[in-house]
């Protein structure tokens, strides 16, 4: 006595006859085998990179040149007469003097930190981790070069200056809050972190450059 063959088809409930039905989240992959993570592309990136890195690093070092220029232009500082009992105040100088001196820098390396930040995020071909730290090494080269060129160009009085009986001396322009040289890097990375947080898709826009024309297009 034989018993008849299972049936090989059997529509589900709610499935049409003669329609397959769909495969489950895990056919066509054996199990226990993951799918491989996508490779990361930092390093090429970074490599890539390096050049205009490099360049926006020197560029905002170079900056901290006309800073220092315009911190020493517009940084307030007192005048002092030489008599024989010693300096002698010209006109009421603000007891404030020094903590003004550190505010007129702060807003300067403020300034230049937003500029950077907006010009490093239109060079659309370079977005992404290495113009990051090319913007936080610049930024704190612009400060460190302002603050420089600032104490260097308002040295204060010698001391043949100050032994000159009659003559007028001007205080020296000094900087007496070193954290106050971070304002670059900081407000440059504030704005390039906003555009990339605003940024419409993950490559944050980048521009590839376009392919070479081959050559025997140009002979046609």
């Amino acid at each position: 006595m034989t018993h008849p063959a299972p049936p090989t088809d059997v529509p589900s409930a709610g499935t049409p006859a003669g329609s397959t039905p769909a495969p489950g989240p895990g056919a066509g992959r054996p199990r226990g085998v993951r799918r491989a993570p996508a490779a990361w592309r930092g390093v090429a990136e970074l490599r890539a990179d390096l050049g205009s890195a490099a360049g926006v690093v020197l560029s905002l070092m170079l900056a901290g040149v006309p800073a220092g220029l315009l911190w020493w232009a517009l940084a307030p500082r007192a005048d002092f007469r030489i008599t024989a009992t010693g300096p002698v105040p010209v006109g009421m100088p603000s007891p404030e003097l020094l903590v003004a001196d550190d505010a007129v820098l702060a807003l300067i390396l403020a300034g230049a930190g937003l500029l950077a930040g907006a010009a490093a995020w239109f060079l659309r071909r370079r977005r992404g981790v290495a113009m990051v730290l090319a913007l936080a090494l610049g930024g704190a080269l612009t400060g460190i070069v302002a603050w420089q060129v600032g104490e260097l160009l308002g040295a204060g009085p010698t001391e043949s200056e100050l032994a000159d009986v009659g003559a007028v001396v001007t205080t020296s322009l000094t900087l007496g809050s070193l954290p106050a040289l971070a304002l670059a890097p900081v407000t440059a990375l504030i704005v390039y972190v906003a555009a990339v947080l605003h940024a419409p898709d993950d490559g944050l826009g980048r521009t590839e450059p376009e392919p070479a024309a081959p050559a025997g297009s140009a002979l046609s």
